[in-house]
């Protein structure tokens, strides 16, 4: 009985500090996500639409010109709704995984991390999956119209349904985006926490030092796992004709980018992911830790 009572008070101090964590950092760093999508989106077969963006900064002044400043957070209701129980299952998940992949070892390993942050990674997919879907919908919106995020999920509910072809298309290339970059987002920030903040008894250098680390971890998740998060927007954003279904798995969409567009266009939204999942990473990190310190001694 005791083992499950402190299981639940575990759970409960992982999921509000997960839940704060990812809140902040949406709030924060949602426009880079809105970004990077719409140039996730673009094919070369686009460059001679007024909308088309080359970079950063010309897609933020064209939507700010087209769509008007709210355009910016489009698509930002379903991750916030979605945040408070999606990290919930991460950081949970996480701390239960890491359980699991301790091998008879007495303390963690980088490997132990890195499985354990996989593993949250494909769990955390499987939920999120229908947020995203009706996100990416949202985000690839040009018009100046404020889509209600209700009726947009009430009409791919109704046009397509909940399976493969509905709120969970883009289920594989959101697994492989989520297991890649939360093995080495954890991965590399628990292995090196120590080490950096063991230097140093000044708070706030170790404070500096995580942030670092943070930054760091999302930004190595990012580089790698960005070619399945752009199999993911385009399986999951509007096809290039209507009626049909042009990219449908992980792989498949993958081969034709490459075919049609080079390899290169794999990387497409990178510098935005970056820009969100460095700044956001090393938040998201260093709120959880806080709010999981101070909740641990409230509720202890």
């Amino acid at each position: 009985m005791a083992d499950v009572k402190q299981f639940l008070k575990d759970a409960s101090v992982q999921v509000g500090s997960g839940g704060c964590a990812g809140f902040v950092e949406v709030c924060i760093m949602h426009p880079l996500d809105v970004v990077k999508t719409r140039l996730q989106l673009q094919s070369h077969m686009q460059k001679n639409s007024p909308q088309y963006y080359s970079g950063i900064f010309d897609c933020l002044i064209k939507m700010r010109r087209h769509e008007g400043i709210y355009s910016f957070w489009k698509g930002i209701l379903p991750p916030m709704i979605a945040e408070t129980p999606k990290r919930a299952v991460k950081f949970v998940s996480f701390e239960q995984y890491k359980k699991l992949f301790m091998f008879g070892s007495p303390t963690p390993t980088p490997l132990t991390f890195s499985l354990a942050g996989a593993f949250a990674g494909f769990n955390e997919a499987c939920f999120v999956n229908p947020f995203e879907v009706v996100k990416v919908s949202l985000q690839s919106d040009k018009t100046k119209m404020r889509q209600s995020t209700w009726k947009t999920t009430r009409n791919i509910i109704a046009s397509e349904g909940f399976g493969a072809r509905g709120l969970y298309r883009g289920l594989s290339a959101t697994i492989y985006r989520n297991i890649i970059f939360n093995g080495i987002y954890f991965g590399f920030y628990h292995s090196m926490k120590d080490k950096v903040t063991s230097s140093t008894k000044d708070p706030r250098i170790a404070l500096l030092g995580k942030l670092g680390l943070g930054f760091t971890s999302g930004v190595l998740g990012s580089c790698m796992n960005i070619p399945f998060d752009v199999a993911k927007s385009r399986i999951q954003g509007p096809q290039p004709v209507s009626g049909s279904i042009k990219y449908k798995s992980a792989g498949q969409t993958i081969v034709l980018i490459v075919r049609e567009e080079g390899w290169r266009a794999l990387y497409k939204g990178l510098l935005p992911k970056v820009m969100r999942l460095g700044p956001g990473g090393a938040i998201m990190l260093v709120v959880y830790e806080h709010v999981h310190t101070y909740l641990t001694s409230v509720i202890n």
